[in-house]
């Protein structure tokens, strides 16, 4: 049956075969970068997992902590990036320069806290991961690689904040490609370093934890060298870096408009992010091997979400020039399209991760104790990814008319006020084993979703907001 002889509503849900090459296009290298980091990640766990299950537990708790970080940073160039894809739309060039600036500023605010925050309070913030059962031994040792590994992490800050304002400007642009190089490149090196400095190869000491760290820093400067080059080289084409530093001015208009949406993702980001740290500590109060599992099982199904939420960067990626060329009812057909794209890929990935489950803990040096609850944990998100990808796809719909607050509402919102509270009770004042308390915080996504659809399908995010600010 070809797309015309469908009926209305199938139309709707459905594209024809060149809608979803476009989609792919802007999807497939995102794919692609974020699969083969997320397979190093898993490569990189595994030989940190090599040395023990404490320098695992240890590095599982740090990379929390910097996960915190890293989605300040996606906050913060989200929140201007939704500018500078309609500026793109409109090729509006003095528009995206200012946009650049900013980013380039608030990044750098940013990073310069993040060192201070773990400098002051990183000890408080590792221990308070370590409240469940455990010996006093094994507790302590965790403790010390995390501080190890966290110390070493600081000097990846910076260029991480900088390569994340370079690569979020060409992903609004359309080019998904040049990002993606960066990111397989910043990976190859990781993972090169890893096996050098983790085990001490080629005459080189053997770091074992701090080894794992100092190999991410130096992909981090890779990777920054690689973005930031090519944007200068090919000014011709990203015409907006032409004069970008020759002064930090933004125009006022333009920072009161990012400050009112943009402001929200960067807290909706951070926030979410913070409650995700709490989710594991709240898992953490049930002992050790709760935190390697997790660990083990989360770093897994990294590896296979990366389709849904690839799919799901995209969707702003492709709507918001539509909407900034004022094409209002092409931007719905097309959220319409890329959202049911997206639930039907997470079907078909959370069945894959359910039936491969039992393999990837294998190869862990751990106990079968672990092995076995992490199995069961993947299993059991397994079962939720279908609503994970439409929330994601959701998530970017709304972001993409600048409806941030709203965004902020059904997204860090529904994770401060109630997922970390329903965490945080059963787990302190329940004996709800683990595996019973991590399918009742993910049952409570079935609510977001609702909300989700609620507010998509109303339109509510169907918005040019660039057209009035003046530049």
């Amino acid at each position: 049956m070809d797309n015309a002889a469908k009926p209305a509503g199938i139309r709707r849900l459905i594209g024809d075969r060149k809608f979803y090459l476009m989609v792919l296009g802007i999807a497939v290298p995102m794919m692609i970068q974020n699969g083969i980091t997320n397979f190093v990640s898993l490569l990189d766990n595994i030989m940190v997992g090599q040395l023990g299950t404490n320098q695992m537990s240890g590095v599982a708790i740090a990379n929390q902590l910097m996960f915190v970080y890293n989605l300040c940073l996606f906050g913060a160039v989200s929140g201007v990036g939704i500018f500078g894809a309609q500026y793109f739309g409109k090729r509006d060039w003095e528009g995206m320069r200012h946009t650049f600036r900013l980013k380039f500023l608030v990044c750098t605010v940013i990073a310069a806290l993040a060192i201070f925050i773990f400098l002051t309070f990183g000890d408080s913030l590792i221990s308070y991961y370590l409240k469940g059962d455990g010996s006093v031994e094994n507790i302590e040792a965790t403790f010390g690689y995390g501080k190890t590994y966290v110390l070493i992490m600081l000097w990846g800050i910076p260029p991480l904040a900088l390569s994340q304002t370079y690569s979020s400007m060409l992903r609004e642009m359309g080019d998904t490609k040049v990002p993606m190089a960066a990111g397989v490149l910043a990976v190859v090196t990781n993972l090169g370093f890893n096996w050098i400095l983790i085990f001490g190869k080629l005459g080189l000491p053997a770091l074992g934890v701090a080894g794992a760290a100092l190999a991410t820093v130096i992909s981090r400067y890779v990777e920054l060298a690689v973005v930031a080059l090519w944007t200068h080289i090919k000014s011709e084409k990203c015409l907006y870096i032409k004069g970008a530093f020759r002064s930090m001015r933004v125009p006022a208009s333009l920072m009161k408009q990012v400050f009112i949406k943009g402001m929200p993702l960067l807290l909706n980001e951070t926030l979410w992010s913070a409650g995700i740290a709490m989710l594991l500590q709240c898992y953490s109060l049930r002992g050790l091997e709760v935190v390697a599992a997790y660990n083990i099982a989360s770093t897994i199904t990294n590896l296979f979400n990366v389709v849904y939420l690839s799919l799901g960067y995209s969707v702003g990626i492709v709507i918001g020039p539509i909407l900034g060329a004022n094409e209002m009812d092409e931007a719905k057909d097309t959220a319409a399209k890329m959202i049911t794209f997206s639930v039907v890929m997470g079907v078909f990935i959370g069945v894959m991760l359910f039936l491969t489950a039992p393999l990837f803990p294998r190869i862990y040096n751990t106990e079968d104790s672990v092995r076995a609850l992490a199995v069961s944990i993947i299993r059991i998100g397994a079962l939720f990814v279908p609503a994970y990808a439409f929330e994601n796809a959701a998530y970017f719909t709304l972001r993409a008319g600048g409806k941030t607050i709203i965004t902020f509402l059904f997204d860090s919102a529904f994770m401060c006020v109630l997922v970390v509270p329903v965490a945080y009770v059963l787990s302190r004042f329940t004996a709800m084993n683990i595996l019973l308390l991590y399918a009742c915080v993910n049952m409570l996504d079935f609510i977001k979703c609702g909300i989700g659809f609620t507010l998509v399908k109303k339109g509510v995010w169907v918005h040019n907001i660039v057209d009035e600010i003046n530049v």
